[in-house]
C-alpha cells in the first residue's frame, strides 16, 4: 500500500528468549532487517512511535526509506566509578575531573540564573580549561551519550554520532548495524519500547585516549519503570573530528547478574 512517498513494510514476529525483563520480544523478519538478527520489545504507545500490540503477528511500519534496524536496553546516567585513565594516575583521577566538570556546569547554571555574569564568565573559563583535557572530553561525550539515552532525546543522540557510513552500533543480543542513518533508526525503534526517563548506573568505567581516538568501557546496570535491574557490558569508541569528540562505535553485550 502506498501513502504519499512512504511505504508499508510487513514484519512477522515470533517469541524469543532473551535476558530482558521487558516482556515478550519479537524477531523482525524483513529481508533488510534479517541480516542484523535484531529483536524488538513491545511498545507502549509513546507519542508518534510505532506501536506493536500484544498478540499481533503482523506488524506494519510506515517508513520513508528501507529500514534495517531496531532494539536495545534502558538507562539512567549516574556518575562513573573506578575510572582508569590512559596513564599511571590513580583510578579516581578521570572521575574527579568529570565530577569537577559537572560541578562547574551546575555552578554556571546557578550564576546565570542569579544574573551574576562576572562569576559566570569565570566559571566558563574554568570549564574551557578542563574540557581541553582529552580524557575529560571523552568522559563528557560518554556522559552526554548516556544522558540522551536516559531521556530518549533522539536529536541529542544524532548530534553525538559521527555522520559516517562506517559507524557501528551493536545492541544487546543483536548483530552490528552500520551507517549513520540505520544506527539512528535503530535508536528510534529502541526508544519506542520505553517510558522515559530511564535509569542507568555505570560501573567499572575505564577510559583511554590515544591521539584522536578514545574509548570508554563500562558495566551498564539498567532499570526501566516497573522492572528489575539488568546488566550490559558496553564499549563506546569516540573519534575527535574538527576538535569535537563523536561516538563511532557502541557495543553492548548482555551480562548475567
Amino acid at each position: 500500500m502506498d501513502l504519499g512517498n512512504g511505504s508499508f513494510r510487513e514484519f512477522y514476529s515470533l517469541p524469543c528468549s532473551c535476558n530482558y525483563s521487558f516482556g515478550m520480544l519479537h524477531h523482525l523478519s524483513s529481508p533488510s532487517l534479517k541480516q542484523y538478527n535484531l529483536v524488538v520489545a513491545k511498545t507502549f504507545g509513546r507519542g508518534n512511535k510505532n506501536q506493536f500490540l500484544p498478540g499481533d503477528r503482523r506488524i506494519k511500519l510506515r517508513t520513508e526509506r528501507p529500514t534495517s534496524s531496531i532494539q536495545a536496553s534502558g538507562l539512567r546516567l549516574l556518575r562513573p566509578r573506578n575510572v582508569k585513565g590512559d596513564d599511571s594516575k590513580d583510578n579516581a583521577s578521570g572521575e574527579s575531573i568529570l565530577l569537577d566538570v559537572q560541578t562547574l556546569e551546575r555552578d554556571l547554571d546557578i550564576a546565570i540564573a542569579e544574573e551574576n555574569y562576572a562569576k559566570a564568565a569565570q566559571i566558563r573559563d574554568s570549564l574551557k580549561l578542563l574540557r581541553q583535557d582529552s580524557t575529560t572530553s571523552v568522559l563528557a561525550a560518554n556522559a552526554q551519550f548516556y544522558e540522551s539515552f536516559r531521556i530518549g532525546d533522539l536529536a541529542a543522540m544524532q548530534a553525538l554520532w559521527a555522520n559516517r557510513k562506517e559507524v557501528c552500533c551493536v545492541h544487546p543480543g543483536a548483530r552490528g548495524i552500520y551507517g549513520y542513518e540505520d544506527v539512528m533508526t535503530s535508536w528510534d525503534y529502541v526508544w519506542a519500547n520505553y517510558e522515559f526517563p530511564l535509569e542507568i548506573e555505570l560501573k567499572d568505567v575505564n577510559v583511554r585516549v590515544i591521539g584522536d581516538v578514545g574509548y570508554v568501557s563500562c558495566v551498564e546496570l539498567v532499570k526501566t519503570k516497573g522492572s528489575s535491574w539488568g546488566g550490559q557490558f558496553a564499549t563506546n569508541v569516540f573519534e575527535r573530528i574538527d576538535g569535537k569528540w563523536f561516538i563511532c562505535i557502541h557495543h553492548a553485550s548482555i551480562l548475567e547478574l
